[in-house]
């Protein structure tokens, strides 16, 4: 098995209206995430996932500038990511195709993971 990361994105403006629904229906979309989640978990898939929150800074270049970043302002964000095990990409892609996000018209970036030995 192999290892893929699913980099989740979205826009800025589907960012915004998740912040702004009532408890009631933002605790419904987190339990979408946590029935896929679950399920990729049940398949003994699951190598780790988390979101990321909306604050952070960016190191650039050799003299490691600092800056404020992620911008709000950026038409996508990167919002979370999830580590699995498949057999094939394929067959991540496959499993990324239950991931909530797609209701908002997001997107799943799937990505081999290299192995540099363990």
């Amino acid at each position: 098995m192999e290892k893929y990361m699913l980099i989740f994105r979205n826009s800025a403006t589907s960012e915004d209206e998740f912040q702004n629904l009532s408890p009631e229906a933002m605790q419904a979309e987190l339990d979408k995430w946590g029935q896929w989640i679950g399920g990729i978990a049940a398949q003994g898939k699951l190598v780790s996932t988390d979101a990321l929150d909306h604050t952070g800074k960016i190191v650039k270049g050799s003299k490691h500038v600092i800056t404020d970043g992620p911008y709000i302002e950026s038409k996508e964000l990167v919002s979370g990511y999830l580590t699995l095990s498949a057999g094939s990409i394929e067959e991540a892609i496959e499993l990324s195709k239950g991931c909530p996000i797609y209701e908002i018209e997001g997107s799943v970036e799937v990505r081999p993971l290299m192995n540099f030995g363990e």
